[in-house]
């Protein structure tokens, strides 16, 4: 039987394409003078397949995250080769490919979860349309659709590792790299991205996932890495590496007395000496809180905090983009050309400021009616004054505004 497993995965593998490939991949870490300082991955060989999802495990300084930047182009290995689709981990078309959820999501804290979706999107080139139509469905499958309004910077740690799982898969990536992806989430947070990257597999995505909680990796993965001192010590499917073929596990329904007393009876007389034990089957702590909070929403007690995730967005799909690429080169003009228009506009109103057009006649009259409200406020404030006589006043200083007209026009006509 346990050949047959065998051959029908082997049969499945090589049906699938390799994603990531790496043969003898090495990277040493070096001093100021270049001498070696560590050697943090030491020539190890492992294959990922499409629509496989992978545990990339070892504790702390074991080479996890070494591995993962080299995948990501953002180290060079020391030695080896290392290929992602088949080509180059720096190549740009191929980075087009990965959505990456790093262990600590850095993100801007004054934009709100709607516009932090937005801004990734539109550095991967999306249309205006695109993004909305992605945003929303994101912000709905990761239980975040009623706080899009809210500023990041306002979010618990769980809440933040939520957007930062929708913003690894705003690009609609055909590879995940997920790095802790249940770090700071409650039990019922960290189901459901358990459920969601095995709803990726069905879609056709290639899952890495990086994790301390074991039984995360045991929910969610077909095989493991296991990493040690930079080297890999075990890899394989969890039913080769974790099934325990001398021991069987044998479960009934509530038995009674009498049969149970036979059941004993053989088990005596086959095991002899033989210990064993016969004990009820228990729920783990995760199914018995989840069962909990399931009684507590269907009777619709309200929370503020992170809600249950929706459906997975309908555009993580393994299907042919049906959005057009934009090169970086279209991309940079783009908006070198929205910034010369935002310049523009901003010029504009400045020139106009600046090029005055003067009336003589008008600026004439316009004195000559500012004098005489001068003149009717003062009778309004000071009713008990004498009037005076301003007529002569009046028309010396018309005529003295009239010669000063006529020589700026001679002044023009020269």
């Amino acid at each position: 039987m346990a050949e047959m497993l065998k051959k029908d995965t082997l049969e499945e593998n090589t049906s699938r394409s390799t994603v990531v490939e790496a043969v003898g991949l090495t990277k040493e870490f070096r001093d100021f003078w270049n001498r070696p300082k560590a050697k943090a991955v030491n020539d190890i060989d492992f294959t990922v397949q499409e629509g496989e999802i992978v545990g990339l495990l070892g504790p702390n300084g074991s080479g996890k995250s070494t591995t993962v930047k080299m995948l990501l182009g953002l180290l060079y290995p020391t030695a080896g080769q290392l290929s992602v689709f088949g080509k180059s981990p720096r190549d740009v078309d191929t980075k087009k490919l990965i959505g990456y959820l790093p262990e600590e999501s850095y993100l801007y804290k004054y934009l709100t979860a709607y516009e932090t979706l937005d801004f990734f999107g539109s550095l991967f080139g999306l249309s205006a349309a695109e993004r909305e139509k992605r945003t929303s469905q994101l912000l709905e499958m990761v239980g975040l659709e009623h706080a899009k309004d809210r500023p990041v910077g306002e979010f618990s740690k769980g809440m933040i590792r939520r957007i930062g799982l929708a913003q690894a898969m705003i690009n609609d990536p055909s590879f995940l790299i997920l790095d802790e992806p249940t770090s700071g989430l409650d039990p019922l947070g960290c189901r459901e991205v358990k459920d969601l990257i095995l709803m990726l597999k069905k879609r056709g995505k290639t899952v890495i996932v990086t994790s301390h909680l074991l039984s995360d990796i045991e929910d969610v993965c077909d095989r493991v890495v296991i990493l040690y001192g930079g080297r890999i010590r075990a890899q394989g499917t969890l039913n080769e590496l974790l099934t325990i073929q001398s021991t069987n596990t044998i479960t009934t329904p509530n038995l009674p007395p009498a049969a149970m007393e036979k059941l004993l009876a053989v088990l005596r007389s086959n095991l002899k000496e033989e210990e064993f034990k016969i004990e009820h089957p228990r729920m783990s702590l995760e199914e018995f809180f989840l069962d909990v909070v399931n009684k507590a929403q269907s009777e619709s007690v309200e929370t503020y905090g992170a809600r249950a995730g929706g459906q997975i967005a309908d555009y993580l799909s393994s299907g042919q983009k049906d959005v057009p690429e934009v090169s970086g080169k279209e991309l940079l003009d783009t908006l070198a050309g929205k910034v010369k228009e935002e310049v523009t506009e901003k010029k504009e109103p400045e020139a106009e400021a600046v090029k005055p057009v003067i009336d003589s006649s008008r600026l004439h009259s316009l004195e000559v009616d500012s004098l005489k409200s001068d003149s009717q406020e003062k009778k309004e404030q000071t009713p008990d004054t004498p009037k005076r006589d301003l007529s002569e006043a009046n028309k010396r200083l018309s005529s003295l505004l009239s010669g000063k007209t006529e020589e700026n026009k001679q002044d023009a006509e020269e």
